[in-house]
């Protein structure tokens, strides 16, 4: 046992990764398989050490060949290997022979697992760290169907013997998690960094499915990655499963949008269509490889309090999902951080639309105290990305439209302004719809709490109905309002 600590705190015991192996070998019903390929077989390696293993280990294996990999898993489309799909097919053949081979009659108690990874290290040049696919396939009970953890992990270690430890420890945490803490899975990914510190591993992408996870939404999983600091983004579809940024970025361009959306808007839609078809139209974007994304930070998650309010947030992410959006949950405050992110994936043009009081924050200093160099060193680095800022018009309190034109900043930032403005950095969005520039998400809100009429106009068409189809926000469902 180790002792975790939170700041001066013992927070609880953590078992070592010896310990979390020895209790899965000496448990007599379960039983599986151990796939890896790319970092050795560190994680079984693990189970080895701990004894007893022969009661749980059916069998370990590296296809480290390319040809034997491709004989025996089948060869992808895309030629490559480490792939979520690639880590797929060896949980598929890999539990399908564990069923073929150990017979259920004989052995009618046995808890099957297929545990599998397929990572490529840091390389010889030490220019790309590497990165990985990890899963479980498993079961709680012999006669239900399979269920599933499948992990998206980035290594940051500067030493290939030290990134097949880490993931060792890793693959030990996921296997004990899915046996002992799958009733929480929360916590199931919190454990996962048990004896591991953030700078060694990143976690971006986590998926959990099948009978034991019918009721977990992975929208939420997600948002755990970012909240504990495991990753500092997260996307995911309208489907509501995750995605890997590096797999829908790749090369394109993309037009992200900034806002709370709770909810989202007439002002936040007509922003959105107005701002893509102006970036459509630029020569340096391609309609057919861009990518739209709404990001939601997580300081707008937390809203002013210590904490995340999940059904909150699960309401804002069913209304953008239910508009067909790529939704972004980030933990960047600072709009260069953004651009710095995409630019891990493209080095395309970017599009930022943002709102016009946005606007004078990007220009605010105080967001940029963190900085050796300031406002400076943001700027400069916002300046070297291939990137544009759609700027959407709002109404100062004597009811001027402001646009980039008008809009007023501290004297000191005057100069870097005009600088950002008329090198093409920014430009306004046009043809903006006036009639909804009085429409704010936080003014909708309250109508929503207060039951005050009128905020169903405010809102893009069918959304008012989700709202109180679903209780969202708060809101009383249209049955409750009836029966009163």
């Amino acid at each position: 046992m180790t002792i975790k600590l939170k700041g001066d705190k013992q927070i609880e015991n953590v078992p070592s990764l010896a310990s979390k192996a020895l209790r899965i070998n000496l448990n007599d019903n379960i039983y599986g398989t151990f796939a890896e390929i790319g970092a050795g077989q560190e994680t079984v390696r693990n189970f080895f050490r701990a004894g007893g293993a022969s009661g749980t280990i059916a069998k370990a294996m590296s296809a480290y060949d390319k040809d034997f990999s491709d004989a025996i898993y089948g060869i992808e489309d895309d030629r490559r290997y480490v792939t979520e799909a690639r880590l797929k097919k060896m949980l598929d053949h890999e539990m399908n022979l564990l069923e073929e081979r150990i017979s259920r009659d004989k052995h009618p108690n046995k808890l099957f697992f297929s545990y599998a990874n397929t990572v490529a290290t840091i390389d010889f040049a030490k220019k790309y760290k590497g990165h990985g696919w990890v899963g479980i396939r498993f079961q709680i009970d012999p006669n239900e169907d399979f269920s599933n953890i499948i992990l998206h992990v980035r290594f940051k270690e500067n030493d290939a013997r030290l990134q097949q430890n880490t993931l060792g420890a890793l693959g030990t945490n996921l296997i004990h998690g899915a046996f002992y803490k799958h009733n929480n899975p929360k916590k199931l990914v919190e454990y996962l960094y048990d004896h591991l510190d953030k700078d060694q591993i990143e976690i971006d992408m986590v998926n959990f499915s099948g009978p034991r996870f019918k009721n977990v939404d992975n929208r939420l999983m997600s948002l755990q990655l970012v909240k504990h600091g495991m990753t500092d983004a997260v996307m995911f579809g309208p489907d509501g499963n995750n995605l890997l940024a590096a797999k829908i970025l790749y090369k394109k361009n993309i037009l992200a949008l900034r806002g709370s959306f709770r909810p989202v808007t007439k002002v936040n839609m007509d922003m959105f269509k107005k701002s893509y078809d102006m970036f459509i139209k630029e020569s340096k974007v391609d309609e057919e490889r861009t990518k739209v994304i709404f990001e939601i930070t997580l300081s707008n998650l937390k809203d002013g309090s210590e904490e995340i309010d999940e059904r909150d947030f699960l309401d804002r992410a069913e209304l953008l999902c239910s508009l067909g959006h790529t939704v972004m949950i980030s933990n960047f405050k600072e709009y260069y951080k953004v651009a710095q992110y995409f630019n891990n994936y493209t080095k395309k043009r970017i599009g930022l639309a943002l709102g016009g009081k946005n606007l004078v924050e990007l220009f605010d200093e105080r967001y940029y105290r963190d900085l050796p160099g300031g406002i400076l060193e943001a700027f400069g680095k916002l300046a070297t990305s291939d990137l544009r800022v759609f700027v959407y018009p709002f109404k100062n309190k004597e009811n001027e439209l402001m646009t980039t034109e008008n809009i007023k900043v501290h004297p000191r930032m005057k100069d870097l302004y005009k600088f950002f403005k008329y090198n093409g950095k920014m430009v306004d969005i046009k043809n903006a719809d006036t009639s909804v520039l009085d429409i704010y998400s936080r003014k909708v809100l309250k109508m929503i709490s207060e039951g005050e009429p009128g905020w169903e106009e405010m809102l893009p068409n069918g959304i008012a109905e989700l709202i109180k189809k679903h209780s969202l926000f708060n809101c009383e469902a249209e049955e409750d309002i009836v029966s009163l």
